[in-house]
C-alpha cells in the first residue's frame, strides 16, 4: 500500500489493516518476499498508530481550566 493511501486511513482502519497483516503472517501461508512487503507495511501502520495515541494522549493528558487555558493534568492524592 502506498504511504499516501496509509496516511489516508483513520486510526481504525490502520487497527484492522494491521490485525489483518498480522493474521495474514502468521498463517505462515505467505511467500516470502510478499511477507517481507507485507512486515515493512504492519512497521509503517503502527509507527504511524503509536505516534497517534502518543498524540491522543498528550491531549487527553490537558484539562480545561475555568479561564480556559489548558494545563497538564496532575492526580491528587
Amino acid at each position: 500500500m502506498e504511504k499516501n493511501k496509509l496516511e489516508e486511513l483513520s486510526f481504525e482502519e490502520k487497527i484492522k489493516k494491521l490485525e489483518s497483516i498480522v493474521s495474514e503472517l502468521e498463517s505462515g501461508d505467505v511467500a516470502l518476499e510478499t511477507a517481507i512487503d507485507k512486515y515493512t507495511e504492519a512497521m509503517k501502520l503502527s509507527k504511524e498508530c503509536s505516534e497517534k495515541l502518543t498524540e491522543v494522549t498528550d491531549k487527553v493528558n490537558k484539562i480545561l481550566t475555568e479561564n480556559g487555558s489548558l494545563e497538564d493534568f496532575e492526580v491528587k492524592e
